[in-house]
């Protein structure tokens, strides 16, 4: 940092809000079209889909551009908002409750933080009595 970019007004972050839902879209459909390639699955297969919940355009940008069904996508955005990196963990706490959640459904989490990071994992729900 110089003299000269504090003077610019250049020593503050700045975030391209268009860019970072751009990223997380672009991004988090890519890795989820790779998981369910790579697991021979398809987005028919899925019985529950629990996305990170940043907002709802971003998370209806993804279910549209990979073909998840809608009504197996869990949000809890309308009650909540953003929750950060707790946003999975909690969604799917609160699947388990009404039973949307159970032994033996196919599952895919997909997660991303501010556009530049993003996984995604298909598992098979264990189920069982937590220990």
């Amino acid at each position: 940092m110089t003299e000269q970019a504090v003077r610019d007004g250049l020593h503050h972050a700045r975030i391209n809000g268009n860019e970072v839902y751009l990223n997380a879209v672009r991004l988090t459909v890519a890795t989820v079209r790779r998981t369910l390639a790579a697991a021979g699955s398809t987005a028919g297969d899925l019985d529950l889909v629990v996305p990170h919940q940043a907002n709802i355009r971003i998370v209806d940008s993804i279910v549209k551009h990979t073909g998840l069904a809608p009504e197996r996508v869990f949000t809890n955005l309308d009650r909540y908002g953003n929750t950060a990196s707790a946003s999975i963990p909690i969604a799917v706490s609160e699947a388990l409750a009404p039973g949307r959640l159970r032994p033996g459904n196919l599952v895919l989490l997909a997660g991303f933080g501010v556009g530049t990071t993003w996984g995604s994992v298909l598992l098979r729900w264990g189920g069982g009595e937590p220990s």
